[in-house]
């Protein structure tokens, strides 16, 4: 299988890795630095096990990839629009791109773009922190779920198979909303508070103020879930986001390290989604109001922090 890894950060990189063994894998990024130094000296892994360094093909430009069975879009949200389009020229007509980003709308802009019958939505719990050009750290290891529509059913299998033999925990599920909703709700607990904090995963989990905290931003997003009809993939979701913390603890939250360099944030996908969503649903959700103003005033105040 031919698989195009669209935006190859740290979560990117993680995937194109494992994969790069068992498939003719592409990495797609425009930082030229970590292009540069994946094919000059492949693309190293670390973990908790050790370091291993991957063979891959990177390049900064879609038009060296050539045509693609499958397209992986790993890039941020406000990006999905350009990442779909880049899909649509490398998929063929029986070609599949499948996002694993943040967040809520993603799945819906790949569709709109590349067609339903070439989507595919899915979740995966793993983690990682991009060290450097061609350096990304293993933080954290969980199960990849891939959603399944009859228009995409065999596809979503030969997918599933791949990953299977990679060593990637894959699930196949029929329910897209609780897939979704599953991990936007761990992502409203661990984001935007180790962004705000600059702390790790673990230390949300250890420490009662920051846990606090967690712990009602995990809440209120949960009755926003119920209110929507919308059955979560674990049955207490304040101890489904604790546990994630703890098997995540040495891991940099993606947020986390966008607000370190200074980049854009997925908040608007991520506690803006919760806001908006209860805004309609009439719910107040002040604790994921407040993380998402606050994030909003980090954006913006880049260049204006006093040191």
């Amino acid at each position: 299988m031919r698989v195009c890894v669209i935006g190859a950060g740290a979560m990117g990189s993680l995937f194109g890795g494992f994969l790069a063994p068992m498939a003719s894998v592409v990495l797609l990024d425009p930082w030229r630095a970590h292009v540069e130094a994946i094919n000059r000296q492949g693309l190293r892994i670390g973990s908790p096990e050790g370091e291993r360094t991957v063979q891959v093909k990177a390049v900064s430009v879609a038009e060296e990839v050539g045509a693609v069975d499958l397209a992986i879009v790993f890039v941020k949200s406000h990006q999905t629009a350009w990442a779909a389009e880049v899909a649509k020229g490398l998929l063929g007509p029986q070609g599949l791109a499948l996002t694993l980003q943040n967040g809520l709308g993603n799945g819906e802009t790949l569709a709109r773009i590349v067609g339903e019958e070439r989507t595919c939505v899915g979740v995966t719990a793993h983690g990682a922190t991009l060290l450097g050009p061609g350096q990304v750290r293993h933080a954290g290891k969980g199960a990849t779920h891939l959603g399944r529509t009859p228009l995409i059913a065999n596809k979503v299998v030969a997918v599933a198979d791949l990953f299977a033999a990679a060593g990637l925990e894959t699930h196949i599920s029929d329910n897209l909303d609780s897939l979704v909703w599953g991990k936007l709700v761990i992502n409203v607990g661990i984001n935007a508070l180790t962004a705000l904090m600059r702390v790790k995963n673990g230390l949300l989990e250890q420490m009662p103020p920051l846990r606090q905290v967690m712990d009602a931003a995990v809440s209120e997003a949960m009755l926003v879930a119920q209110a929507k009809g919308i059955s979560l993939p674990y049955p207490d979701p304040v101890a489904q986001v604790a546990a994630v913390c703890r098997t995540t603890a040495g891991n940099r939250s993606s947020m986390l390290q966008d607000t370190l360099r200074g980049q854009l944030t997925e908040n608007e996908v991520i506690n803006g989604a919760i806001v908006r969503e209860a805004a309609t649903l009439g719910i107040a959700v002040p604790v994921n109001q407040t993380l998402y103003s606050l994030l909003k005033g980090l954006e913006a105040t880049y260049g204006l922090r006093e040191t």
